[in-house]
């Protein structure tokens, strides 16, 4: 009896541990399976970036050969083509980390400084604090540069998504690591993505009348005046530089945001000029109907 009873539990210890086997390797399948999974999926995601990186930096057909140059025009830089916006209201959007200190305190003195012009301004965060307002000090420096009050008080953080983007006919990141990120996020907007210190110091090479000459190329369209105006900016982008970025003064106390606002003042003044003459359509019409001005 005491042999049989033993055999019985050899057999079932043996059972037992077949079934254990089986399962372990009933797991390292699905492991297995699902580890190729995931990696034909990132092979496929990689595949698909690749492509749309070559679509998007693919080399343009070579246009016609133009007419030899006027002396004026001869040291302009290519301008490119604007690629097309949708109807509506032209739009910037301002862009930085958490969405609550430096692209608000943009939106909003940009907002009061555009809006008499039509313009949208909106702002994001490439990691926003969804849902919160502006720390006590960024009010307090946007206020002091007259932004208005219910602007500032209505803020609350948003996540960068792609829509904004697209919908946006000027991007204006604080820093170029937040640039980078925004043109991977929508590579086709790569020439309307500009750190907001660059773009100022791109701009500042365009006089008043060479804007409304650019922008007479988009007609009475706000937005493909504006757009041609980008354009010849984008164009004109030259070797970054370390102070390109825009300090980010959160938690670093009173001082900090009002360094941060002191390196925004020139650049959002500069987009204000580019804007603000890029869409005056009066002297557009003035020169057209002045017979003086076709000689």
């Amino acid at each position: 009896m005491r042999q049989q009873a033993a055999r019985e539990e050899a057999e079932s210890t043996a059972r037992e541990e077949a079934a254990r086997r089986a399962a372990e390797t009933a797991a390292h399948e699905a492991d297995a399976r699902e580890a190729q999974t995931r990696a034909t999926q990132t092979r496929e995601a990689q595949t698909r970036e690749a492509a749309e990186a070559s679509r998007v930096h693919a080399t343009p057909a070579a246009p016609p050969r133009p007419a030899p140059p006027t002396k004026r025009a001869r040291n302009r830089k290519p301008v490119i083509a604007p690629d097309p916006m949708p109807a509506g209201a032209p739009t910037i959007l301002t862009v930085c980390t958490g969405n609550i200190c430096r692209s608000p305190l943009a939106e909003v003195l940009l907002r009061a400084q555009l809006e008499p012009f039509g313009v949208r301004v909106h702002s994001a965060g490439t990691h926003a604090l969804i849902g919160a307002g502006m720390p006590e000090d960024a009010r307090r420096v946007a206020l002091a540069r007259h932004a208005r009050p219910a602007d500032v008080a209505a803020h609350h953080g948003r996540h960068l998504r792609e829509p904004m983007v697209l919908e946006s006919d000027l991007v204006l990141t604080m820093t170029q690591e937040q640039r980078g990120y925004t043109v991977q996020l929508v590579p086709s907007r790569l020439h309307r993505i500009f750190p907001v210190r660059e773009f100022a110091r791109a701009a500042h090479t365009l006089p008043d009348a060479e804007i409304r000459r650019l922008a007479a190329t988009g007609g009475d369209d706000p937005r493909a005046r504006l757009g041609a105006v980008i354009m010849a900016i984008a164009g004109r982008r030259g070797t970054l530089r370390a102070d390109d970025d825009v300090l980010d003064p959160y938690r670093q106390g009173s001082a900090a945001y009002e360094t941060s606002a002191t390196q925004l003042d020139p650049a959002l003044a500069e987009v204000e000029r580019v804007v603000r003459v890029a869409l005056d359509t009066t002297s557009h019409h003035a020169v057209a109907l002045d017979p003086a001005a076709h000689g």
